[in-house]
């Protein structure tokens, strides 16, 4: 019951790692057409959203433990694995792209001669980890897929 509980978990931490970024990358195309002043303006809009980062820690955490979990069983655990690796891949290009662009905006407040190749590698950056937790997100739905294909006893009442 743990193991398919923690799996569930990853599922859902994963899917809610993967929101902000796929709203950066559906929003891209036209964030790159935005003036100066606009897209200033657009960015102001990110304001707390920092809070998400606990989202994507938590889902490579939840997708390393259903990695431990399935490999005590026996359950091939490269989907976790993969899920937990690509996930903390996002937290390397947002830290080496995205963060670098927020500090030399002060967040986006200050506009500074620069801005178009921050905004470019902030926007790219957001777009890769889409691309990036997209995948994570298949890997740990294969993951929880596993666990039925190993244990075909299990039911949706087991989650009651």
């Amino acid at each position: 019951m743990i193991m398919r509980l923690v799996c569930l978990l990853a599922v859902v931490l994963t899917a809610l790692a993967l929101a902000p970024s796929g709203a950066h990358l559906l929003e891209l195309p036209a964030k790159m057409r935005l003036d100066r002043a606009d897209y200033f303006t657009v960015q102001s809009i990110y304001r707390g959203w920092a809070l998400l980062g606990t989202a994507v820690v938590a889902a490579a955490v939840a997708n390393l433990g259903a990695a431990v979990l399935l490999y005590q069983r026996g359950i091939p655990v490269w989907p976790s694995l993969s899920a937990s690796v690509l996930i903390v891949s996002t937290l390397a290009v947002f830290f080496i792209w995205a963060q670098p662009a927020n500090v030399a905006t002060a967040n986006w407040s200050v506009q500074p001669d620069n801005w178009q190749a921050l905004r470019h590698h902030w926007e790219y950056a957001h777009a890769a980890n889409a691309v990036l937790l997209t995948l994570a997100l298949v890997c740990a739905t294969l993951a929880a897929v596993r666990i039925s294909i190993a244990d075909p006893g299990i039911s949706i009442a087991d989650f009651r």
